[in-house]
């Protein structure tokens, strides 16, 4: 399947709006990093939150102060969310797993 010829009004368009989400994202991991939101009121909004709701768990994970990549794999895997897993596509008991196991 071939991807559509885009006009460069539209290609400029687009690549804006990538770069947009892209710093909307950093804002919110770096807010989850120097704690001005918790993990907990990030994942409770994911389903409403585009910028939330498009970003990986893990990601979101790594965010919080202590936690790395073999901690956050631990957490995924006891919470059962696939490490691909984004923000939006968890189930409310995969969610609260994942805010019970950071308590």
């Amino acid at each position: 399947m071939a991807l559509p010829t885009l006009t460069p009004e539209q290609r400029a368009d687009a690549l804006a709006k990538a770069a947009e989400a892209r710093k909307a994202r950093s804002e919110l991991l770096a807010s989850i990093k120097s704690g001005k939101q918790t993990i907990a009121s990030v994942l409770g909004r994911a389903k409403e939150d585009k910028t939330v709701g498009k970003t990986k768990v893990a990601a979101l994970l790594k965010a919080v102060p202590g936690l790395g990549a073999v901690k956050v794999a631990a957490l995924l895997e006891q919470a059962g969310v696939d490490p691909d897993r984004r923000a939006a596509g968890l189930g409310d008991r995969q969610r609260a797993a994942l805010i019970d196991a950071l308590k």
